[in-house]
């Protein structure tokens, strides 16, 4: 678990230091130079540690580094509060695989419900794409701190209940078909 949150706060943490920084400036300009600053130097200092940066870190790096400048030159932040939509609906994209999520599943899980972690790995696709949605009509707005709290509450949260609401689910699944099977 530890990894995985570790993890996370890797992938964003661009987004995390522009958070920080224009919470504590109210500048937005600021806060996007000193995000692709960060997000520079992540990078080269994972190269640096010998890291194997893959596709999605490039990718970040790249969204960061191009809507940034778009907002450094425009002036206009909903280019750089675009980001976290663009990597939800490419997390949503990537989700759509068949199966995707049997591999992040326990021995028990994949054998006794198989299908209900596929239909699982459908829905947090769908879910991704509604928070990307979510997103880019908060950033429409031009709204920081509606933006913010989308982001870090709105998002987050349904992520966690999400998470919840299948652990549950599938243990109550676990039991129904094992207890069924012993019947039999």
């Amino acid at each position: 678990m530890k990894s995985v949150l570790t993890k996370l706060a890797s992938d964003f943490l661009s987004t995390i230091v522009f958070l920080v920084v224009y919470l504590a400036t109210d500048n937005v300009l600021l806060a996007t130079g000193v995000a692709i600053a960060g997000a520079i130097a992540q990078a080269v200092y994972s190269r640096i540690k010998g890291e194997t940066l893959g596709f999605m870190t490039w990718a970040s790096l790249a969204l960061v580094i191009v809507l940034g400048t778009a907002t450094l030159l425009t002036s206009d932040p909903r280019f750089v509060l675009a980001k976290p939509a663009i990597a939800h609906v490419a997390i949503g994209a990537i989700m759509l695989k068949r199966g995707w999520m049997l591999r992040y599943m326990p021995p028990r899980v994949v054998e006794v419900i198989p299908e209900y972690v596929t239909a699982a790995g459908y829905a947090w696709a769908v879910l991704m794409f509604a928070l990307g949605a979510g997103t880019i009509a908060v950033a429409a707005t031009g709204d920081m701190k509606l933006w913010a709290t989308y982001v870090t509450v709105v998002a987050a949260g349904a992520k966690i209940a999400a998470f919840a609401i299948q652990y549950l689910a599938f243990r109550v699944l676990i039991t129904n078909r094992l207890r069924a099977a012993a019947r039999a």
